[in-house]
């Protein structure tokens, strides 16, 4: 006997025990009515059916008639064998999806799932206990990130596995950006991190796992050493933005469940888009996935607003880079990676001889700074980075820029460049628009008055003795 007949038989003896009572005067209709959890008018008609039919009246009528709802037998075959052709490695969610979106599906999840798993060809997932939140999760969307990296073979049709870097929000699960590089490092970081405040603003926190680009450990299983700081942990000092180091998988449980994800869905979703190639992917990525991703799985944040804030200096640009310092010689020059650059004379080359801090204010992928020190002084390239991966190349110190001269194609002002990286010389030192180097000038002239103030005086007092 199946459940359905056992609770009708215990539906039964109820009813029947209910109105022996109200018959002897027990129970009013109402009461034994509220008792079955029914009406006043379907305990009469029950009391009815009784009697004219005997204990069969009681039986539930739709028992042993087909649903009206009931799916069309072609129609669940098609399903099935869609499944088999075509979508054998989907999950039954995803599956469901795919159906109702390019295939004009109009059965439910639920009966997609129950026949799947009579055919046998989805086992049943084991039953788990409840998950239960240790952490809840910020109130507000930017009061904390999460960035991390899954390695795994994303490409269709290749075999290669590459690094998906991934910043999604705590609040929301919303991913700000994700793109595939060869090896996540310090520069795919910085490049995460530079999208989410370019596009929303300046955050509160990052949590990520403890990487050697984050964070310095200086013995294995040991907490990080957080006054070591790596470049990322540079930059967000410099940004005001919290570093938050997570010691466990389990820790990181959102952007792990986000991962799992990623790596059932994307790559199937990449095969029937047909795209290959790193660009073409992280283009589709932008474009196409994340939207359609954030509306299917972001959450709403439990407090309304914003906790980014507006970088209306555009300072970020500056800080995320990464930063490296190199002595300037005696012979006035720089070396930097494979090329030896020469400073030509200038009044910003004369304030770093005298030990005053000047600064080049360089906008774009590479930067320098040149910082107060005594000779000899030190100078500070920023490399910075985006969407292309920057060049480690310096082509031209012009006007305060320097202007990168690896494009596909050169024009005229950057085959001068590439001559000029080529000689090894940097052609122009000019500095003068620059607040920077104005106040370098000043210091300079302020100096040198000193100077002269301090001999008079000394001179004065010599012929007065």
């Amino acid at each position: 006997m199946d459940r359905t007949h056992v609770h009708e038989g215990v539906r039964q003896m109820r009813f029947e025990g209910l109105l022996d009572r109200h018959e002897r005067g027990e129970l009013s209709q109402m009461e034994a009515a509220e008792m079955l959890g029914i009406s006043e008018r379907s305990f009469r008609r029950w009391r009815d059916r009784l009697r004219e039919d005997g204990p069969s009246g009681l039986s539930d009528r739709r028992l042993g008639k087909p649903s009206g709802r009931l799916a069309g037998v072609a129609e669940i075959a098609a399903m099935l064998e869609l499944y088999k052709g075509s979508y054998a490695d989907f999950t039954v969610k995803h599956f469901h999806e795919q159906l109702v979106k390019r295939h004009g599906y109009k059965l439910g999840y639920t009966v997609t799932k129950v026949h799947l798993h009579r055919s046998g060809l989805v086992t049943p997932a084991v039953k788990r206990s409840a998950h239960r939140k240790k952490r809840p999760r910020r109130p507000m969307a930017g009061m904390m990130l999460h960035q991390d990296a899954s390695r795994h073979a994303w490409l269709p049709g290749d075999a290669r596995q590459y690094d998906l870097v991934v910043t999604l929000d705590d609040a929301t699960s919303a991913i700000y950006s994700a793109f595939l590089v060869e090896e996540e490092g310090t520069a795919p970081s910085l490049r995460g991190l530079g999208e989410v405040v370019a596009r929303h603003g300046l955050f509160c926190a990052l949590y990520s796992d403890r990487g050697s680009h984050y964070f310095h450990t200086p013995k294995a299983g040991a907490p990080v050493a957080k006054a070591a700081l790596t470049q990322v942990g540079r930059a967000l000092a410099q940004l005001g933005a919290e570093h938050i180091a997570a010691y466990s998988p389990e820790a990181r449980g959102r952007s792990e469940r986000a991962f799992r994800t990623l790596q059932d869905r994307l790559p199937k979703e990449l095969r029937i888009a047909g795209i290959a190639g790193i660009d073409a992917a992280n283009r589709w990525l932008a474009e196409t996935y994340l939207p359609a991703h954030n509306a299917r799985f972001a959450v709403a944040a439990e407090q309304p607003g914003s906790a980014f804030v507006a970088d209306t200096t555009g300072a970020w640009r500056e800080i995320l880079c990464i930063q490296e310092t190199r002595c300037v010689g005696n012979d006035n020059t720089v070396k930097w990676r494979t090329l030896r650059l020469q400073i030509p004379p200038s009044p910003t080359a004369t304030a770093l001889r005298q030990g005053h801090r000047a600064r080049a204010r360089i906008p774009g992928r590479q930067a320098c700074r040149l910082p107060r020190a005594k000779p000899p002084c030190r100078l500070r390239c920023d490399r910075h980075f985006d969407r292309a991966e920057a060049k480690s190349r310096v082509t031209r110190f012009h006007d305060g820029r320097f202007e990168p001269g690896h494009a596909p194609a050169q024009s005229k002002n950057e085959a001068d460049n590439s001559r000029a990286t080529n000689s090894g010389q940097l052609d122009a030192l000019a500095t003068g628009a620059s607040r920077d180097g104005a106040r370098a000038r000043r210091a300079c002239r302020a100096s040198a008055a000193g100077r002269r103030d301090r001999g008079g005086r000394g001179a004065s007092r010599a012929q007065g003795g």
